[in-house]
């Protein structure tokens, strides 16, 4: 058996493979489901009601979906480029630290701002927090070709060490009972309800611009050009004229800006105060997110919806049939790797002799 490169792969092909593949890997999991005791049919009944059956349920969906939106993105436009940021986490957490920083502690800095323009300098910090944590990781490789893999993976362990710290010290409520939270936001600083005495906010609406945004730098820009041509081949585009190392760094504030986007309006839209335990994986998940998008801005939307409605569904579906929630976990990892593969049968055939 040997793969075969294909002169040129359709747009159907590119549109069927993600929908091929999370049939085939809910196909899979059935197997996992019998193996529980569980009817297939029902199981996927309630998974499905439980993450888009009600009001209520669609906005929960929705809700969990606003962060892994913007983390997809992140990873998705670094990723166009060749730039391997496994830092989303990270940088998700010092965006959240940097917006209670502005939008937390500023009752206490002795001078007032107008709301408007406090919020704007908390998603501004946010935004600036998040994309110099992968400037140096994107610097080390371009100049020393460090592996960002390494570094950013490892800038996650450092950064939560850092979120500790600062909550058990300068950022700590004094109110919460010796509980490690930070400071809440001012009031007015707090995203609205999209939908009464629901939890979805208007992030999602910075969600859905921000993805059309990148869609459209991505398509009719220089630098959308230069950051798919870097992707392509680094050595060809400088031959070309392209600075890789700009374009390296430029795409590198943008993801990092994007995760730390993600913090300031997971805090400010659902939480209000910063947790250890604020995201529950939202950064990785960014991964799987940019994946089964096939690295498109728009293609981000529906999977992060997708992915969230399997783990909110999954969480109802455990209470009414007894199936574990994990089963949620194998949907999302075995459509990453089912993605993939489909993904890599778009552009070979297979050969056999």
């Amino acid at each position: 058996m040997r793969l075969e490169k294909r002169s040129q792969t359709s747009a159907a092909a590119l549109l069927l493979a993600p929908i091929g593949a999370v049939l085939f890997t809910l196909l899979v999991s059935s197997l996992l489901v019998l193996w529980a005791g569980a009817p297939v049919g029902r199981t996927y009944g309630l998974l499905l009601q439980g993450g888009f059956g009600s009001v209520f349920a669609l906005s929960e969906t929705l809700t969990r979906a606003i962060p892994l939106m913007l983390t997809g993105l992140a990873a998705t436009v670094a990723f166009k480029a060749r730039l391997f940021n496994i830092g989303a986490e990270g940088q998700l957490y010092v965006g959240a630290l940097a917006a209670i920083a502005v939008g937390g502690l500023h009752g206490g800095t002795g001078f007032a701002l107008p709301p408007a323009l406090l919020f704007v300098l908390m998603m501004l910090a946010a935004a600036l927090a998040g994309a110099l944590l992968l400037l140096g990781p994107a610097l080390m490789k371009a100049k020393l070709g460090v592996d960002e893999v390494v570094t950013t993976l490892l800038l996650n362990f450092i950064v939560l060490l850092l979120v500790s710290l600062m909550l058990d010290g300068p950022m700590k409520d004094p109110t919460a009972m010796g509980w490690p939270q930070s400071v809440a936001l001012m009031s007015e600083l707090e995203l609205s309800k999209l939908i009464p005495q629901t939890r979805v906010h208007s992030g999602l609406l910075w969600g859905l611009a921000l993805s059309v945004g990148l869609w459209a730098l991505m398509k009719y820009t220089v630098l959308g050009f230069d950051i798919r041509a870097v992707g392509a081949n680094a050595r060809a585009a400088a031959f070309a004229g392209v600075s890789v190392t700009r374009t390296v760094v430029l795409v590198a504030m943008l993801s990092g800006a994007l995760a730390g986007l993600a913090g300031a309006i997971e805090v400010a839209g659902r939480t209000s105060y910063l947790t250890l335990d604020m995201s529950p994986g939202y950064g990785y998940s960014g991964i799987v997110i940019a994946m089964l998008a096939a690295l498109h801005p728009l293609g981000v939307v529906a999977a992060s919806v997708f992915v969230a409605g399997v783990l909110v569904g999954a969480d109802s579906m455990s209470r009414a049939i007894g199936v574990p929630t994990y089963i949620a976990d194998v949907i999302v990892a075995a459509s990453l790797i089912s993605v993939l593969v489909a993904t890599l049968l778009t552009q070979y055939r297979v050969r056999w002799k």
